[in-house]
């Protein structure tokens, strides 16, 4: 069997490079965000075990005829950019690491939420052009604001935590799948709807994965059910919001801003219209990339390939596709009955 494990994207943390070279694997890399037909091509040549899934799209195509291929790790927990579907059709578990960089995403929700809530970069830049706006400026106070989390997952829930604990913020949040426990954990009121979710919340904070259901979750309809100034803040996937009705709702001052940190397409296009509005605060999807986030995040993916192929019990929940996993055994088994 070979030991090569292809990565999608940029060199890992050493600490998870060192565990690779420790287990007697070795890492290939492909370009950042190299397509699907060079991915295929890197998986043939390699005749790589295992993919950690950085950048790029991991669709039916790359995994047709890629009979070397045993299991897909993906380096951190979106999944949108890898076919389960595909995967599980031909037997290959998706990996995900699990909370390992809840934290660093957590903490820059928060980053993304105070910047917008203060107008940082706004006034930064009127005072580097020689402008001393005090006069007649009005701030906004966080404490007693009431935070919304769409989804209950681990950066979520840590999400919360700094919120109530640190800024004194109500928490209230929705996620048909979440037990009483996770919400009860930081303290936060559950809604039965998105409606309730939208209808309560100052501060809208995204954490849900992207799937046919949740895209453009955020759409025109949904900022008419906010309340009047609110702010979205999305540290999840960007197709999660339609980009067109989120500026709109900006601009008609339905919505006070937004902080994003992942966009409908990433890299987005030079031109985006949100570089136009200083009231959408941007970055570039890098709220997990801290040192610490990617070592754990680097060691939990390498560790969740190896020990699969050394046919280690995994947690459950670090198999995402564990359901199609199932159905796709149990339809193999009754065609060979």
């Amino acid at each position: 069997m070979s030991k090569t494990i292809l990565v999608t994207g940029p060199d890992l943390h050493p600490n998870a490079a060192r565990y690779v070279r420790d287990h007697g694997y070795e890492t290939v890399h492909t370009p950042p965000y190299a397509d699907s037909a060079v991915i295929k091509e890197y998986i043939d040549k390699t005749g790589a075990v295992g993919i950690v899934s950085r950048m790029g799209r991991i669709d039916a195509s790359v995994l047709a005829d890629a009979g070397s291929l045993k299991v897909i790790s993906k380096h951190g927990v979106g999944v949108d950019n890898i076919d389960l579907q595909a995967a599980a059709d031909r037997g290959i578990p998706v990996l995900v690491a699990t909370g390992a960089n809840a934290v660093s995403v957590a903490e820059h929700a928060i980053s993304l939420l105070m910047t917008c809530v203060k107008r940082i970069l706004p006034l930064d830049t009127s005072l580097r052009e020689g402008r001393w706006e005090k006069p007649g400026f009005k701030g906004r106070e966080i404490a007693g604001a009431t935070l919304g989390l769409m989804g209950m997952g681990a950066i979520a829930r840590a999400t919360g935590k700094i919120a109530a604990a640190g800024l004194d913020m109500k928490i209230i949040g929705y996620d048909p799948y979440a037990s009483d426990e996770a919400f009860a954990a930081i303290g936060a009121s559950r809604c039965d709807s998105f409606e309730e979710l939208l209808a309560g919340s100052d501060f809208l904070s995204l954490h849900c994965p992207l799937t046919d259901q949740t895209r453009g979750l955020l759409n025109a309809e949904a900022f008419s059910k906010m309340r009047d100034g609110a702010f979205v803040i999305n540290t999840a996937r960007g197709g999660l919001i339609d980009e067109t009705a989120l500026l709109d709702a900006v601009r008609s001052g339905k919505l006070a801003g937004a902080g994003l940190d992942s966009f409908a397409v990433e890299p987005p296009a030079a031109d985006h219209p949100f570089w136009d509005e200083p009231r959408i605060v941007v970055t570039p999807h890098i709220g997990g990339v801290t040192a610490e986030a990617n070592a754990r995040v680097g060691v939990d993916a390498v560790s969740g390939i190896i020990g699969y192929l050394a046919g280690e019990q995994l947690p459950p929940q670090r198999i995402i596709n564990r359901a199609l996993l199932d159905s796709a055994r149990a339809t193999l088994s009754k065609v060979e009955d």
